[in-house]
């Protein structure tokens, strides 16, 4: 059996940025033989990417690029908090927020099919769950070109904020993007929050105003407070400024001569449901089926 010396693996991890480990047993199964070897880690990276694709992306960052009128924001999961912090990972959300500025794809599938660094989109992030073991999805992306100016806040790499205003004061629109990323508004102004949104509260309402057994009259009044509070909780306008709790949001903008047309907002992980290992049930079910043979 070849010896398998630290150079070997240094020459073949240059050359398919695999593991080190991953290296090391690639050389030891091909028994020396570096061309073997790349071969053997080529399959090895193929089936480590396609099981990991099975697999819950419910981590993730947040990546944010703004360049005159037109901006993105996107994010990109992964199954783990600790590949939020690889450097590989990180670039390759920041190249793709960039590809989605510049290039405007119509949708992820479209994003995927893009060229980059003499390959698509999809294949360098098949190659990165390979070099990582962990799978990865672009799971959204937003796009905007406006005629008046943007504004981005990135609070560490969870939430990203992306703000479409106009006015004369750069500051103002950092500073409603910071808000915004702290406050989390669902929309501009009470108007716009969601349908169901504002049905699910008016329903939690009507439940508490019930158990109060007033008057029909006074119980009607209850809920419809109740839903007023909350759309004003949750629209921007009319939130307290993070900043000045003494005027609203509305009010500061109106005294800085600026309007904001829209926003986005991306938290990380966001409606996807974190795959729970319940070991007990886990052991128990192995335990029995032991019995059972």
């Amino acid at each position: 059996m070849a010896v398998i010396t630290a150079a070997m693996v240094g020459e073949l991890r240059a050359l398919t940025d695999a593991p080190m480990m991953e290296c090391k047993k690639a050389l030891t199964e091909a028994d020396g033989d570096p061309v073997k070897a790349e071969e053997i880690l080529r399959v090895k990276l193929g089936s480590k990417a396609s099981k990991a694709a099975t697999r819950v992306t419910a981590e993730g960052v947040v990546a944010a690029y703004v360049a005159g009128n037109v901006g993105a924001l996107i994010e990109v999961n992964c199954e783990t908090d600790f590949v939020t912090k690889n450097d590989d990972f990180l670039g390759f959300a920041n190249t793709l927020v960039k590809l989605v500025a510049e290039k405007n794809p119509a949708d992820v599938a479209a994003l995927s099919a893009l060229p980059l660094d003499g390959k698509t989109v999809e294949e360098t992030r098949a190659a990165l769950i390979g070099r990582i073991g962990e799978n990865m999805s672009i799971r959204r992306f937003v796009r905007f070109e406006t005629t008046g100016k943007l504004a981005s806040y990135l609070h560490g790499t969870r939430i990203g904020v992306i703000v479409d205003f106009d006015g004369a004061d750069e500051q103002v629109g950092k500073d409603v993007a910071m808000h915004i990323a702290a406050m989390k508004p669902v929309a501009l102004s009470s108007d716009n929050v969601p349908a169901d949104l504002i049905a699910k509260e008016r329903s939690v309402a009507e439940l508490k105003a019930a158990e109060s057994n007033k008057p029909a009259d006074i119980v009607a009044k209850m809920i419809e407070g109740s839903v007023q509070k909350y759309l004003k909780e949750v629209s921007l306008l009319n939130q307290s400024f993070v900043k000045n709790d003494k005027q609203t949001v509305e009010q500061m903008l109106k005294e800085a001569k600026s309007t904001v047309k829209s926003f986005t907002m991306f938290v990380v992980g966001e409606g996807i449901e974190k795959k729970q290992d319940d070991f007990a049930a886990e052991v128990a079910a192995q335990v029995a089926a032991a019995k059972q043979a």
